[in-house]
């Protein structure tokens, strides 16, 4: 699976979580570190953890992916989840504010993405 893909199914799980302002940036021309960044909001820390494990959960059980890092489950304000061609950020709306990634990276192309709800 390439990033894109896996970028797009990230959004996905994170959306069918109720995740708040899900997006996808493509960045592979204006950095080495990764082609994809996925930026996403939690309502609370709560929340913000809960994003962070169905990640993890969804693309370790259905795509057999593990990340190569993940930073920020003690704080629950920030964290990340590193899968090497897409970096996940799963923020607090006060530290998404804060940090903004989404001007950091504003030369990124934003990427659209359509939901795929999840079969119970």
């Amino acid at each position: 699976m390439n990033g894109l893909e896996l970028s797009k199914k990230i959004a996905g799980y994170l959306d069918n979580k109720k995740a708040k302002d899900v997006k996808i940036l493509k960045i592979d021309d204006l950095t080495v570190v990764t082609d994809y960044i996925v930026i996403a909001t939690g309502t609370s820390t709560t929340q913000v953890k809960a994003l962070a494990d169905e990640v993890d959960f969804q693309v370790k059980t259905k795509l057999g992916k593990d990340p190569a890092r993940v930073e920020g489950y003690e704080s629950k304000n920030w964290i990340l989840l590193d899968y090497e061609t897409v970096i996940v950020h799963v923020f607090h709306p006060q530290a998404r504010e804060y940090y903004d990634l989404d001007k950091l990276w504003a030369d990124g192309t934003e990427i659209e993405f359509e939901i795929e709800k999840e079969e119970e």
